[in-house]
């Protein structure tokens, strides 16, 4: 039995389930795998030899919409602007919640903000926690926060979530569309575009319009990186990537991270738990011929999205391995999906 490959997380959503568990201990819960709530909690995290990994924190819209039932899967409204205190009221929760973990974890998780201490973290044992954002909601014109939280740690950033801000514009969840919905990058996006490579913070375009995207391409000096999306020619989801654009995130040495969510994999657009693990395959077969073995990852979206019952947890990302093992993927280039490509890009993002 060959050993489980280690695996680095593009994006996961624990940090704002924890931060909105009501009812128990979060904190504890996570540690202990009490209840087994969610996809991610430690217990799950070493089963499924998981290293480490971009750990996001989201500010919610008021108006929750659920993207889990097939109804509504398919024609979701898109959410209006959040206010940027109230966007940063999230942020800042969520970051509590992480430290806190970081805090209570006798030295298991580990905020890490160079691919050498993710490095370390890996060699010891650890769990190497990066700190994102999904979305730049909470970010004021004069990029203040930024700076707060770039000193916090933070090392990647989704410019929008599926909303507009002032930063630019996301896109929808309707099935079938395309992801060549509304305007590009405002000023202020594109200048904080400019900020975000002179730190040299990961710009994630996930979640962002066609327009923004390309505006990203032509502004940004950095490698190109969808941290959790799928291809579009398999699923024609507005939040996949089209053939131009995985074509542009290969010429610019960048990656995509493989979203399990099930509304991005199948060709019907519907959440659907029975959605079998071939239909992930076929969406790194074709990331691969696209990007080459170098720029594809794993971006799970756990804890944020519905995924198939055959993965389940994090625990159950061996399977995915075993699957594309069967399908005829080798160890080497497995270990290049499972981490080694991410850190790769990473170092050319991060330096």
């Amino acid at each position: 039995m060959p050993d489980p490959i280690p695996y680095f997380d593009g994006h996961n959503d624990v940090l704002l389930r924890l931060f909105l568990q009501k009812d128990g201990d979060a904190i504890g819960d996570f540690f202990s795998g009490n209840g087994a709530k969610g996809h991610l909690d430690l217990p799950r995290i070493r089963a499924g030899n998981f290293v480490g990994g971009l750990f996001a924190t989201f500010s919610p819209s008021p108006k929750k919409t659920d993207f889990t039932s097939p109804s509504a899967s398919l024609d979701p409204d898109l959410p209006p602007m959040l206010p940027a205190a109230d966007a940063a009221a999230s942020i800042l929760g969520e970051a509590g919640v992480m430290f806190r973990l970081i805090a209570a974890s006798n030295g298991a998780l580990v905020l890490c903000r160079s691919v050498a201490e993710i490095q370390a973290a890996m060699a010891a044992g650890k769990i190497a926690i990066a700190f994102h954002m999904e979305g730049a909601d909470a970010i004021d014109q004069d990029l203040n926060l930024l700076e707060v939280l770039y000193a916090a740690g933070l090392r990647s950033l989704g410019l929008v979530w599926s909303r507009p801000n002032i930063f630019g514009t996301g896109v929808p969840f309707k099935f079938p569309g395309t992801p060549d919905q509304g305007p590009g990058l405002t000023e202020l996006g594109k200048r904080l575009v400019a900020e975000c490579n002179r730190k040299r913070i990961l710009i994630d375009l996930s979640h962002l319009n066609e327009a923004g995207f390309w505006d990203v391409a032509k502004h940004s000096s950095a490698p190109l990186i969808a941290t959790h999306s799928n291809v579009h020619a398999l699923s024609t989801s507005p939040r996949n990537l089209t053939d131009r654009q995985l074509d542009a995130i290969r010429d610019s040495d960048g990656l995509v991270g493989l979203n399990f969510a099930t509304v991005f994999l199948r060709e019907d657009g519907t959440f659907r738990a029975d959605t079998p693990l071939e239909t992930m395959v076929r969406h790194v077969d074709s990331l691969i011929q696209k990007l080459g073995e170098d720029r594809v990852g794993i971006g799970s979206d756990f804890d944020g999205a519905g995924i198939p019952s055959a993965i389940g947890s994090v625990a159950g990302v061996p399977a995915l391995f075993e699957a594309l093992r069967t399908h005829g993927y080798n160890e080497p280039l497995l270990c290049k999906i499972g981490s080694e490509n991410w850190l790769g890009v990473l170092e050319r993002t991060w330096g």
